[in-house]
């Protein structure tokens, strides 16, 4: 019987030590209530929804910038691993019930980019893609992440803002970042490097107050 190994599928990007107890209490992320034509629900890890994203994070529009064209065994690891942590949660997004996406909804002060920016406890960060190739380059990704930024905040009333790190390189995920800060209020933190890669980091507040600076020293 084949086994996982489970090194390979943890949360690489969890912070595991020197965490606060307000950090850690701030518990799993939410589900973001959408409006129609969007809704997300929880990735499971197996069926249909472990063979979408199993799928798309291998087809090149995705694998080229998540760089996790993996074995179906490690996705399924992988989401299993999220779904029983507090760290993270993968959804599948759907538009008029069509699956065509996914994200990854992360606490923030527990992640990476937390060495980078004044983490508050219930911060949020985002991860996404199109993964239906039929409808990605259609500008869905803009308008589905102003739907779900202020979602997030409803769903979380002590998240203050919500974070991006796309790669530094990554042309037109950072228009698209840009673009909806312009609208929400938000901006770009400046460039940080993280363990993995060099990341444009942005941030969305909830009110204009809430907008952070990049740490001293980045």
């Amino acid at each position: 019987m084949s086994t996982v190994d489970d090194t390979r599928t943890h949360c690489p990007r969890e912070i595991h030590t020197g965490l606060s107890e307000r950090v850690l209490a701030a518990g799993p992320p939410p589900l973001p209530a959408l409006t129609a034509p969007w809704s997300m629900t929880p990735a499971l890890p197996q069926g249909e929804d472990l063979d979408l994203v199993h799928g798309w994070m291998n087809l090149p529009h995705v694998a080229g910038f998540w760089d996790q064209a993996w074995p179906r065994e490690r996705w399924a690891a992988t989401l299993r691993t999220q779904l029983a942590g507090t760290y993270c949660r993968p959804f599948i997004v759907r538009l008029n019930d069509r699956p065509i996406g996914y994200v990854e909804l992360y606490r923030a002060a527990r992640d990476v980019v937390a060495a980078h920016y004044p983490a508050l406890p219930h911060d949020l960060g985002l991860h996404g893609a199109i993964g239906d190739p039929e409808v990605a380059g259609q500008g869905l990704a803009y308008k589905f992440w102003l739907e779900l930024i202020p979602a997030v905040f409803a769903a979380e009333p002590a998240c203050r803002r919500v974070v991006t790190d796309p790669a530094a390189d990554h042309r037109v995920a950072r228009r698209l970042d840009a673009a909806v800060a312009v609208v929400t209020g938000g901006g770009l933190l400046g460039e940080v490097e993280l363990p993995h890669k060099r990341a444009a980091l942005y941030a969305y507040p909830r009110t204009p107050a809430d907008l952070p600076a990049l740490t001293p020293g980045h």
